[in-house]
């Protein structure tokens, strides 16, 4: 499912518009990666949480020529499924 097909989909669900929809879904990001940003957990009981950590500096390699190069630190986004969630995929 894409973008466009979840607006879709959310529409129908709660009888709402496409346009509304669209706005909805656009706030949820938007509030979702706000509070990563500033490094705020989120978290929807029976769904999921989302946490920003970070992940240090490392050495690599190119898999191309086998040289050992260097990988920045950065932050990265981590998702863990509710309980709700991971018993209905299974």
């Amino acid at each position: 499912m894409n973008k466009t097909e979840l607006i879709d989909a959310m529409a129908a669900d709660a009888g709402i518009t496409k346009a509304a929809a669209k706005k909805a879904l656009e706030s949820f990001l938007g509030n979702v990666e706000g509070s990563l940003k500033k490094g705020d957990r989120i978290s929807l009981v029976g769904f999921g949480s989302w946490s920003v950590s970070r992940r240090e500096a490392r050495d690599g390699r190119n898999p191309q020529t086998g040289k050992t190069i260097q990988i920045a630190a950065k932050n990265v986004v981590k998702f863990k499924a509710g309980a709700e969630l991971a018993k209905a995929v299974n």
